[in-house]
């Protein structure tokens, strides 16, 4: 996993919402998770069914409580802000993730949203739910929000960038290690538009972070929802060193400091996210 830097900044008090299967009440998240809604299964308290919300929460904000700072998010002093839109089978709804959006865009200041990352996408079987979804996405851009989402695990093909990562808008992350040979599942443009994508890729292949259950562990994990949240918590880390930041000056900063890896745009963007650069850019 990225930690975060040295820099002294840990995403403190910057909000951070995540579409995913819920989150476990790991320990290190304690005293951080500011909200949680269910869309699926109406429950009050937090819970992960499925195990993938709360990894990929850890890689955003994991303290390393439980392993003595050893395995930390990027910005481990961030809030996190849960909605469940996946069963525990990794599976949604179109309708819920819209809800979604919807009530991000009703409490993004009472809890302070500042980051929104997605580490969902689907092909859409019509290009009317894919018009949906995009739409939907790029209000919560609209608002000023900084929208972060998974290119998918749909590659290596051309135009397998899955939606909602597909909007021209937002920032679309494929994985840096999941690019090239057998393992090249990462989503790649062109979209549908024709606009190039992702816009940058980080390591997403075996990424250990936070897991669900009692004994407070860990797990392994890999494709671009592993990638996705490591520039969400850059992007937390950005606005804690900075507040004034605007979605599209992070999302231009993110371009800057990208670390080419000399491969295709439509497979690498930019290139691969260098933290240290980002936050010196800041």
């Amino acid at each position: 996993m990225i930690n975060s830097d040295d820099s002294g900044y840990s995403g403190k008090g910057i909000g951070v919402c995540v579409l995913d299967t819920g989150i476990y009440s790991h320990i290190d998240f304690t005293g951080r998770i500011r909200a949680f809604h269910d869309f699926i299964g109406h429950r009050i308290q937090p819970y992960d069914d499925n195990s993938h919300g709360t990894h990929v929460c850890g890689i955003i904000g994991g303290d390393g409580r439980a392993s003595q700072g050893r395995i930390r998010g990027v910005a481990p002093g961030c809030e996190l802000i849960m909605l469940k839109v996946l069963d525990r089978m990794g599976n949604g709804r179109k309708e819920d993730v819209l809800r979604a959006f919807q009530w991000i865009l009703e409490n993004r200041r009472y809890y302070g949203i500042r980051v929104v990352n997605i580490s969902v996408g689907t092909t859409c079987r019509t290009f009317e739910d894919h018009k949906v979804l995009i739409d939907g996405v790029e209000r919560l851009w609209d608002e000023g929000l900084v929208v972060v989402a998974a290119a998918g695990n749909q590659g290596p093909g051309p135009g397998s960038v899955t939606a909602p990562g597909s909007s021209r808008k937002i920032i679309t992350v494929g994985s840096s290690d999941l690019l090239t040979g057998r393992t090249a599942i990462s989503g790649r443009g062109p979209t549908f538009e024709c606009i190039c994508k992702p816009d940058l890729v980080a390591p997403g292949n075996h990424i250990l972070s936070c897991a669900s259950g009692p004994d407070n562990g860990y797990g392994v994990k890999s494709g671009t929802s592993m990638s996705t949240p490591l520039v969400s918590g850059a992007a937390a880390l950005m606005l804690e060193k900075n507040p004034e930041l605007t979605n599209v000056q992070i999302k231009m900063k993110l371009k800057e400091c990208a670390r080419d890896l000399g491969l295709p745009k439509n497979q690498q963007g930019w290139g691969e996210l260098d933290l240290g650069h980002l936050m010196r850019s800041v």
